[in-house]
């Protein structure tokens, strides 16, 4: 089933904080199962919520984190707001008790994602985070630095995206990785599997971007 929210859902900062980021983490323990969201939230906006409430509900998760990167190596960052500017954008969208928002990449000097969830898993062994994202970004992630390494990292949970249902099922990822898929009723186990193993959820999807909202913002 599709949903659509509109443009104007999309939260900007104001009387934004100038405190960099630290390396200090949001809550967490022992145990814990903890989704991550990871992107450059410019801007935040209503799929990152959509995908984050699927994912507590549908995965069992304790918590979900944003993780508000300094940008994307695969993009042009020469135009992108502070990292606290869009934490603080981030926190205004959340809004909920159990999605946290942390810029701690920018203070551990990570570039690329498995860098910095290698960071994480060697400091909180004990922790079951899980990597979530959308099928949009599935159909690309044969593009992404130590891609296999990060699938055999941690469990990941793949969210299904309007126009991305088939092509990210057929990309080159999912092929390499299709004995260790999950079905969509062992969805709730999958924080404690030993990775590799992921899982393809089909939900409530939305068409919403950054790309594409900052496109909107820019016209005229």
């Amino acid at each position: 089933m599709s949903a659509s929210f509109p443009v104007g859902a999309v939260i900007k900062a104001s009387n934004t904080p100038t405190n960099p980021p630290t390396k200090t983490l949001p809550r967490h323990a022992r145990g814990m199962r903890i989704g991550l969201v990871g992107g450059t939230f410019n801007p935040p906006h209503q799929a990152h919520l959509l995908i984050s409430l699927i994912a507590l509900k549908r995965l069992k998760l304790d918590r979900v984190w944003w993780l508000v990167t300094p940008g994307n190596p695969l993009k042009n960052n020469t135009l992108l707001p502070p990292v606290a500017e869009r934490m603080h954008a981030a926190r205004a969208l959340a809004r909920h008790p159990r999605i946290d928002v942390t810029g701690f990449e920018s203070a551990i000097h990570t570039r690329y994602t498995y860098d910095t969830l290698a960071w994480l898993v060697r400091r909180h062994p004990g922790v079951r985070f899980v990597w979530l994202m959308g099928a949009d970004n599935l159909a690309g992630f044969h593009r992404w630095n130590r891609w296999k390494a990060l699938f055999r990292l941690i469990p990941v949970a793949v969210m299904d995206r309007p126009g991305a249902t088939f092509t990210a099922a057929r990309g080159k990822a999912a092929l390499t990785f299709s004995s260790r898929r999950l079905p969509e009723s062992a969805a709730p186990k999958l924080a404690l599997k030993r990775p590799p193993a992921w899982v393809f959820l089909h939900d409530t999807r939305s068409s919403l971007s950054s790309t594409e909202l900052r496109r909107h913002a820019a016209k005229p």
